[in-house]
């Protein structure tokens, strides 16, 4: 029978030192909320049920932690009397009985399921107390893990440590997971006897040997338990999950040229075989199929880029973006919410908005889909293997029919059948001489405006 788990997540902090007008568990990492990377990963490791204790802006960060298929309990915590006593406000949710208590922090994001599956699987092989540690060659500061023959015999704070505890550099995290049918008899053991008055959760390892039962280290890498208090370590944790995600889909088929120059969200989907040139920046919800080229500088949010496709350099697909196989957007052209078809060319210095562009049409320079007419939003519809000439207005809502050509320069306030050739702009007339009697007069006029000063 799978063993019960429930998830402890402490997410009450003041954020004080974030200086921020909201709770820091809601500050993004790759555009998702701290406390929404940490549920994921909750999940992930197989546990559906959590305790969720939050204080400032309650709503907002039960909201940001709530996934689908878990079962959230908010519970507010007033007072901040320590780890110990933040665990207990969980009282009633662990006193349900479960295997295992998993405890675990909303500014610690970058979590992965590994650690939290190991120190569960030390709980089922008979640890009451399995406490999350990681290696540093920096352990200033930190709690030490004290190890003898196997076991965590301590977790010595650094001001309370000897020389040689110092010198110890595998350090406490916070993270830890307790024996479920004994959580409740710990923790209310848990004094404040110290000089801040605050409930340790730390006291429970020697509590639990105290009792006769053994509690144990897990390890996991540094960079995972990495937590944040400030605008600066938030820049560390977006760097950190940065690279891990950009590794992983280098891994998986992704060229990247220069890879540290491109940013991605936590849903960016990129396909085997697709090339990202540099400083490429993908919003959310964008989908990059194998065998797309993003070029450089281009910045793609909510769209959707076929195989073949070719993006930039320095373009920007807004949310809506579709552009099917073998397409292409060009330089300094902007997309929003807009089918462009197969084979289809949007080039250089356009826009296209609220539009259906067909399969192998295109779209000439420096034209525009004049979609919104300051109240509502209009579409424009442009068939297969339509031309459209350079520096040409699509007035919406229009249509071009399949096969249609229209000229340069034009303004297009009708429908355009299919084969047509549509002329909107007016005819050029010549003036000899006009030129320099223009810039007489204007020189006249300089010449009087100086002489009056």
């Amino acid at each position: 029978m799978a063993r019960r788990c429930l998830a402890v997540i402490l997410a009450a902090g003041d954020s004080t030192r974030m200086k921020s007008s909201m709770s820091k568990v809601l500050h993004p990492v790759a555009g998702r909320p701290m406390i929404a990377h940490v549920m994921a990963s909750i999940a992930a490791s197989g546990i559906n049920d959590v305790a969720l204790v939050v204080g400032r802006d309650a709503e907002r960060v039960t909201k940001a932690g709530s996934l689908e298929g878990m079962t959230v309990e908010s519970i507010l915590q007033v007072e901040r009397l320590g780890t110990g006593h933040a665990v207990l406000m969980a009282r009633d949710a662990i006193a349900r009985g479960y295997d295992e208590i998993l405890v675990a922090y909303g500014d610690v994001p970058l979590i992965t399921p590994g650690p939290l599956m190991a120190a569960r699987e030390a709980l089922a092989d008979g640890a009451d107390v399995a406490v999350i540690g990681f290696h540093t060659q920096k352990p200033t500061g930190y709690g030490r893990l004290l190890v003898e023959n196997g076991e965590l015999v301590a977790i010595r704070e650094e001001k309370d440590a000897t020389d040689a505890e110092r010198a110890v550099t595998w350090c406490n995290s916070g993270l830890m997971a307790i024996n479920g049918r004994k959580a409740l008899d710990l923790l209310s053991r848990i004094g404040n006897t110290n000089t801040k008055g605050e409930y340790y959760l730390t006291d429970l390892v020697e509590i639990a040997r105290s009792l006769g039962g053994r509690a144990v280290a897990v390890d996991a890498p540094e960079s995972e338990l990495t937590g944040c208090n400030n605008r600066a370590e938030l820049a560390v944790i977006e760097r950190l999950w940065q690279e891990r995600r950009r590794l992983e889909l280098m891994v998986s088929g992704v060229t990247m040229i220069a890879p540290e120059t491109v940013f991605l969200s936590h849903d960016t989907q990129i396909g085997q075989d697709a090339l990202i040139e540099p400083n490429v920046v993908f919003g959310l919800g964008v989908v990059v199929e194998g065998g797309a080229v993003i070029h450089a500088f281009s910045h793609l949010e909510g769209a959707y880029v076929a195989t073949g496709a070719t993006v930039g350099p320095y373009a920007r697909l807004r949310p809506g973006a579709n552009l099917a196989e073998g397409s292409k957007v060009g330089n300094f052209c902007e997309v929003k919410k807009a089918e462009i078809g197969k084979g289809a060319k949007v080039n250089h210095l356009t826009y296209i908005g609220d539009a259906f562009v067909g399969a192998e049409s295109n779209i000439g320079a420096g034209t525009i889909t004049c979609n919104y007419d300051g109240v509502n939003k209009h579409e424009t519809r442009i068939g297969e293997g339509a031309f459209i000439g350079s520096n040409s207005s699509l007035v919406a809502p229009v249509t071009i029919g399949d096969g249609a050509l229209v000229a340069s320069g034009s303004v297009i306030t009708r429908d355009v059948p299919a084969d047509a050739l549509a002329f909107g702009r007016a005819r050029q007339e010549m003036k000899p001489g006009g030129a320099k009697k223009i810039r007489e007069k204007n020189l006249a006029i300089k010449a009087a405006r100086k002489a009056g000063n």
